[in-house]
C-alpha cells in the first residue's frame, strides 16, 4: 500500500508529510506507525539538522480516527500509542517545525504543541473539541499546558471552541500566522535560522528548555554553569568562536548557507 506519511531529505532538512487527505490527516493506525518510524529515521540520520512536518490536502491534522476508536475498549484505544509519538517530538535531539496549511483539531493540536516552532497560514483555525464528543485533552495536555497561561487554556479546553491564527499565535501556540503564499517562505526562514546553530549545542539547548529546574536558584545556577563550561569549552564552542574570529560561518553551517 501506498505510505500514508512520506519522508524526504535536501539540504539537512527532513520533511516529514501527512498525506492522508482522505481522512483529514487522522491519526489512524498506520499514520501512526509510520510517523514514528519516520521521526525515528529523521533523528537518527546526522545529514539532518531540521525537521518540518508537513502535509497534503487542507487540514493539517483532525486528531485521533474516531471511526477506528469508536468500537475498541480502553486498552485498545489508538490514543494509547499516541503519547511516544508527542515525546518523540518534544524530546528530538534536532528543532523540529510544524508548517500548517490548514486547520487542526484535537490531538493534531497536541503534535503542534510538541513542535519547537510552529508556521500556520492565518486563515487556519484550531480547536481542542475532545469535550464535545464526550472525551478529555488528557494526553495532548502534557505537551499543549506548557504553552499556554493558565486562564487560556481552562477557556479553550472546557468551551471546545474554534479559534483563529491570530489567537493561535497570541496566546503562544504557534510562533506565526502568514498568508498562503508565504508560509514556504516563512518555514525555510525559520529552518534556515535553526541550521545555522551547531547541532550538540541544539540538542542541549533543547533539553534545558524543557527540563524541570531546580527550585532553589544557587542550584538552578549551578547546574547552568556546569552547562554552559561545558560548551564553552567543548569542540563546537571552540569552533565557533574560532570562525567569529576568522569571520567565516563554522563547520556545521549547511554549504547552502555559507
Amino acid at each position: 500500500m501506498d505510505e500514508l506519511v512520506h519522508l524526504a531529505v535536501a539540504d539537512g532538512v527532513a520533511t516529514i508529510t501527512l498525506d492522508s487527505p482522505h481522512n483529514r490527516n487522522a491519526l489512524s493506525t498506520r499514520l501512526r506507525r509510520e510517523l514514528r518510524e519516520h521521526l525515528t529515521t529523521a533523528i537518527a540520520d546526522d545529514a539532518v539538522r531540521v525537521i518540518v512536518l508537513d502535509h497534503t490536502g487542507p487540514v493539517f491534522c483532525a486528531g485521533m480516527d474516531l471511526k477506528e476508536s469508536r468500537s475498541a475498549d480502553a486498552e485498545n484505544q489508538g490514543v494509547q500509542e499516541f503519547p511516544a509519538i508527542l515525546q518523540q517530538i518534544w524530546t528530538s535531539p534536532k528543532p523540529v517545525v510544524a508548517k500548517l496549511a490548514g486547520p487542526a483539531r484535537a490531538g493534531g493540536v497536541g503534535i503542534i504543541a510538541a513542535c519547537d516552532i510552529a508556521v500556520s497560514v492565518d486563515t487556519a483555525t484550531f480547536a481542542f473539541s475532545e469535550v464535545r464528543i464526550g472525551v478529555v485533552p488528557a494526553v495532548i495536555s502534557v505537551t499543549v499546558l506548557p504553552r499556554l497561561t493558565t486562564r487560556q487554556a481552562h477557556e479553550l479546553f472546557l468551551t471546545g471552541e474554534t479559534f483563529d491564527a491570530r489567537r493561535a499565535a497570541d496566546i503562544g501556540l504557534i510562533n506565526s500566522a502568514v498568508p498562503a503564499d508565504g508560509l514556504d517562505a516563512e518555514v525555510k526562514r525559520y529552518a534556515d535560522m535553526l541550521a545555522l546553530g551547531a547541532p550538540k549545542a541544539l540538542a542541549a539547548t533543547k533539553e534545558m528548555l524543557t527540563a524541570q529546574r531546580p527550585a532553589a536558584m544557587t542550584e538552578a545556577f549551578d547546574q547552568m554553569l556546569e552547562l554552559s563550561a561545558e560548551y564553552f569549552a567543548g569542540e563546537e564552542g571552540q569552533e565557533g568562536m574560532r570562525a567569529f574570529a576568522e569571520k567565516r560561518k563554522p563547520s556545521w553551517v549547511p554549504d547552502a548557507l555559507k
